[in-house]
Formats: C-alpha cells, sequence, structure tokens
C-alpha cells in the first residue's frame, strides 16, 4: 500500500474499531418523574412557570410587519384588526415607539379614550423628541377633556 493511501484509510479505520464511548450508545428512556415524589434535595419546576414558548420574543423583522399589516387594516377601516396587529408589534419589540401612536389613533378612532391616552403617552416616554411630539400632546390634552367632561355628565 502507497503510504498517501495509508493515511487516508487511517481515520476510517480508526473509527471502526475504536471502542464506543457511553456517549454514543443508546440509552433507556427514564420513567417520568412526576410518578414518584421527590427525593431528598431534588426540586421540581412549578407546574404554573411560564414556559419559553409563552414568553414573549423580541422579534424586531416581525414588529415592523405586524405596524405595515396593522397600517393597512386602518386604511381599510378594520380598527379592531389594526389595533390587535399594533399589540403584537409591542409584545414582538416592546420599546418600539411607532405602534404606541398608531395604536392610540386606533383606540381613539374606536372611542377607548383613556387607553389611547396611555398609548400616547407610553409613545411620548419611548420617544421624547418625537417630530410630532406637539401634536401628539394635543391630542392627549383633547382626550383628557373629553374624559372630564364624561366625568362631569355623568356624575
Amino acid at each position: 500500500m502507497k503510504r498517501s493511501t495509508f493515511y487516508l484509510w487511517l481515520p476510517v479505520t480508526a473509527l471502526l474499531l475504536w471502542p464506543p464511548s457511553s456517549s454514543c450508545t443508546p440509552q433507556e428512556p427514564q420513567e417520568s418523574s412526576s410518578k414518584h415524589p421527590p427525593e431528598e434535595g431534588e426540586t421540581r419546576p412549578a407546574a404554573s412557570a411560564p414556559k419559553p414558548a409563552d414568553q414573549p420574543r423580541y422579534d424586531p423583522l416581525r414588529a415592523q410587519h405586524d405596524v405595515e399589516v396593522g397600517i393597512y387594516y386602518m386604511h381599510r377601516g378594520k380598527i379592531e384588526a389594526a389595533m390587535d396587529r399594533f399589540q403584537d408589534a409591542i409584545e414582538s419589540k416592546p420599546n418600539f415607539a411607532l405602534p404606541f401612536r398608531l395604536l392610540g389613533e386606533a383606540q381613539e378612532k374606536k372611542g377607548l379614550k383613556r387607553e389611547a391616552i396611555k398609548s400616547y403617552t407610553r409613545y411620548l416616554e419611548i420617544f421624547p423628541h418625537a417630530e410630532d411630539k406637539e401634536k401628539v400632546l394635543k391630542r392627549i390634552d383633547r382626550l383628557r377633556e373629553a374624559t372630564e367632561k364624561k366625568r362631569g355628565k355623568a356624575g
């Protein structure tokens, strides 16, 4: 056998002759620990602990897409669907200011004045130097006046 051929076959034969380690052999499935009481020092996760899939994930691309779809819904007059999309965007990227402003606009159109005030306020907290800051502050003031008038009539 030539020397170059020998060096090509050396790794193959080494793998075939090498004794398998314990990590390569199949293991028996372990029984569920929920059938047996916990042993001393053993802790189990709480049943009500949220799973990773239940927790919001930071996904800026999804947030941007949700905003675009929400704007589309707003133009089509589907305010509820738009609000859902803006809330999804907020869950995907909590410090993204735009969905808060757009959510405020949608809530204002639906007559949800208190919620709109909260959304606009959060928008300004995240983006304090917004170009439309004065416009948003005027909307907040107008909504507050409307809610106070409504309280005055009810009380």
